[in-house]
């Protein structure tokens, strides 16, 4: 019987921290009713706290917590990972391979608890290093992770929990759904710390110029580096997409409006009213040349893809 959204229990694991607080509330303003959020941070230290769900703080690097928080569960969506930006991700390599063990503890307390549907958040990450030396990068499809050869320790660790979810499924039933973000920001994301990503980064950064009167930016490498950017509303929506969808396998979750760093740093000068002086601190954490996502197969799948304009976007998070 199809349980209806007054009836399911979801866990969202991470759910203290940026994505995971927006999806706590996007699943409550849909309509569910019964949802257990789970992180590793106090209480206090949470992005969102949300008080209809049941908060937890927990160790999902342990078993026995990922046990207690599947408990009577129906869907698991798993966001649970000790990440940041570049900065964090090239400077702490084997902190992020040991996301593994929440990943595959979280998915033997699924198997146990008979979970119906499983959600992991993977990353493009993932992606071969080779594939993505250019500035001008056409996007990348999903059949492109092999032969693999990833980022270094989070890309790994992430390439590696997919096969575990995959055979998880293939070996045990184990419904899951996986999403490959690329680059998610958004209110309520890491502004300092170390942590943070680009978007919120460089709009900190601005906001301090502009404050402060001294109207010069530090710019991590030479500005030329090109992404793609996703605002946090089509992420959670595409969540919730793909979690209840027939995908069966890794799924690019972003968008292909592709930009350098120079061209989002000129957009947030646009939103803030302010020209500003580039410092480029060419020897700092920089990541890939290019990257961009290939909405193809999102698009075959769902009839809809991540569509919130960068420009649309920084204007919402900036204010």
């Amino acid at each position: 019987m199809k349980l209806t959204k007054k009836d399911t229990n979801i866990l969202i694991t991470g759910a203290g921290g940026f994505i995971g607080g927006h999806l706590v509330n996007y699943l409550f303003n849909k309509g569910y009713k019964n949802i257990r959020a789970v992180d590793i941070k106090p209480l206090e230290n949470w992005q969102q706290l949300n008080k209809k769900a049941e908060n937890l703080t927990l160790d999902l690097s342990i078993l026995k917590n990922c046990q207690r928080a599947s408990k009577n569960i129906n869907e698991v969506y798993n966001l649970a990972s000790d990440m940041g930006g570049m900065g964090f991700i090239e400077n702490n390599k084997a902190l992020c391979m040991l996301n593994v063990l929440i990943n595959s503890n979280m998915l033997l307390a699924a198997k146990k608890a008979k979970i119906d549907r499983y959600f992991f958040s993977s990353s493009a990450c993932v992606y071969p290093l080779n594939k993505q030396k250019n500035t001008k990068i056409a996007g990348l499809k999903e059949e492109d992770a092999y032969p693999a050869n990833p980022e270094d320790g989070y890309g790994w660790e992430k390439l590696f929990s997919e096969r575990m979810c995959r055979h998880f499924m293939e070996d045990f039933g184990l419904e899951t759904r996986i999403a490959r973000f690329h680059n998610v920001y958004g209110p309520f994301s890491e502004y300092q710390g170390g942590r943070e990503k680009a978007p919120a980064a460089l709009i900190r950064k601005t906001i301090e110029a502009k404050i402060s009167g001294n109207h010069q930016i530090e710019i991590w490498g030479d500005g030329k580096q090109s992404r793609t950017f996703m605002y946090i509303d089509d992420c959670v929506k595409g969540i919730d997409l793909i979690m209840h969808s027939a995908i069966k396998e890794p799924i690019n979750l972003g968008t292909s409006q592709l930009v350098n760093i120079d061209q989002l740093v000129s957009l947030i000068e646009t939103i803030a009213g302010i020209t500003l002086k580039r410092k480029y601190k060419i020897d700092a954490p920089k990541g890939v040349r290019g990257r961009s996502s290939d909405n193809t197969l999102i698009k075959h799948y769902l009839n809809w893809e991540p569509s919130i304009s960068l420009e649309k976007g920084l204007k919402k998070n900036y204010l």
